[in-house]
Formats: structure tokens, sequence, C-alpha cells
């Protein structure tokens, strides 16, 4: 992996730069969701590099990059992603995010409209004010990181329970015993339940939207989408017989839609 490290407001950020597959090719970023980190990427990110500079970090509290003891509230982290491109020089890029890389990319794009160039939100998190099943399953096993509480909830969260690797989880159970990395998880949740509402300001969004969404998650419904019709230019593409993480479940399909999306290359996805 093109791995690199990089220092935001002091705190070490690990991130995947792919560098630029041709001479002006447009930034793309990838953002996880919570409790994830850049490697939830690696399926879809060779491809995409193709067209773009992809660039997939760890964002701070999650995966590799530093732990902070801080209260993890939407104002720190789209304080953290705005220094995090000043650093690497990327100016209006496009920006995909999943779940919680999902309501930090919409609210980056609320707050800064005019520093984003297209946006793709997958499943993104932000608009659900009550939990679910699956989703309290997952916190569950962030708390009690053991393989076995890991793996029922990342099959849980996937239509099909075969695609999850042994990989996937071990590194889950890995990441969550980090020294801070529970506390992080915890103020992450309580900063989003406690961040402004998206509805009723995401019509400020500018950049065109896509929004992505697999039928059959059930760790953030399908009928959540609805409410980002609130934004301007948008656009909602539901994913057949896949859960929560279509670019995990469903590269080529997820890869197909973004690339048509943000390039209009779905033809030469294989």
């Amino acid at each position: 992996m093109p791995q690199r490290m990089t220092k935001v407001n002091g705190l070490a950020t690990r991130y995947l730069d792919y560098g630029s597959p041709a001479k002006g090719a447009k930034d793309l970023v990838l953002l996880h969701g919570l409790g994830a980190s850049l490697e939830r990427w690696l399926l879809v990110a060779p491809t995409l590099s193709k067209y773009f500079r992809v660039i997939v970090p760890d964002i701070v509290g999650f995966g590799y990059s530093d732990k902070p003891t801080v209260e993890y509230t939407m104002d720190f982290f789209t304080d953290f992603f705005d220094k995090f491109l000043q650093n690497l020089g990327i100016e209006k890029p496009h920006i995909v995010g999943s779940s919680f890389g999902g309501h930090l990319a919409a609210e980056y794009a609320i707050r800064n409209r005019r520093k984003i160039d297209k946006l793709a939100l997958a499943s993104p998190a932000g608009v659900m004010r009550t939990s679910t099943p699956i989703l309290d399953q997952y916190i569950m096993a962030a708390l009690y990181p053991t393989y076995e509480n890991a793996l029922k909830a990342f099959r849980d969260m996937a239509h099909d329970p075969s695609i999850v690797d042994e990989g996937t989880v071990t590194d889950f159970v890995r990441r969550m015993n980090l020294p801070n990395a529970k506390y992080a998880f915890m103020s992450t949740l309580l900063g989003m339940r406690y961040s402004p509402p998206l509805r009723g300001r995401l019509s400020s969004v500018i950049a065109p939207t896509l929004v992505i969404w697999g039928d059959e998650d059930r760790m953030i419904p399908v009928q959540y989408a609805k409410e980002f019709r609130e934004v301007p230019n948008n656009e909602l593409v539901v994913i057949k017989d896949c859960g929560h993480t279509p670019y995990i479940e469903k590269p080529k399909t997820f890869n197909r839609i973004v690339l048509k999306f943000l390039a209009g290359k779905e033809e030469l996805v294989p």
C-alpha cells in the first residue's frame, strides 16, 4: 500500500496516497466509517486510482492514527479534515464518505460549500436519531472486542455474511484494543448524537451529491435516504442485495456507480 504519515494539529495521521495517474488528475478523498480504518477501501481504491489521485486517511481517533483524549465533536473532525487537506495541498476534491465518514463529508460540505467538487455518500450517518439492533451490536463489539463479537457484528452488518474475512475481524479487534480506541469510539458516537442536525441544513450543499445505499442495510436502513433529498443537486442509487458497506459487498458495482457520477467512466469498469 502507498502508505504515508503526516501531522495534523500535531497529531500523527496515517493515510494512503496513490499519486496522480495523469497530469491534472482530480483529487478523490475516501472517508471511512465509525471504528473503521483506511483498509476498508482497499477493494475499490486501486480501480479509482486509475482516474484520480486517491487519498485515504485513517481519520484521527481511528485506524492507526493518533487517538488524543479530546471531545470528538463534528467541530473537531471538520477542523481536522480541513487541515489534513491543507497539509496535502488538496483544493476542491471529490469526497466519498461512508457511514460516519458520510456524516463528516456532509458536514464539511455544509460548512465549506466551495471547497468540494462532487460529494458521494455511502449509507451516511447523521440523520438517524435512534439506534438499531445491528448498530448496538457493533458498538458492543467495539467495547468488548473479542473475535466472536466482532465476527458476528460484521456478518450481521452484511447482506451476505460470507464476504466477511478473517483479516477484517482480527484487525478490528487489534485496533479496538489500542490505547484510547474505545474512548475515541464512544466520544465520536456522542459527538455525532449531539451535533447540529443535518436536516434543515443540507439545502446549503452546493456540490452535486450522490447517495448510495444497500437495500438490505440494517445498520442505517435505506429509509433514511429520503432525508438527503434536501440537497439541491442530488441523486440516489440503491444497490440490490447489499448491506451497510457497498464498497466491500459490491465493489465493482460501487465503482461503476461512483465513476459514472464523478467522471462518466462507468463503461470502463470491468
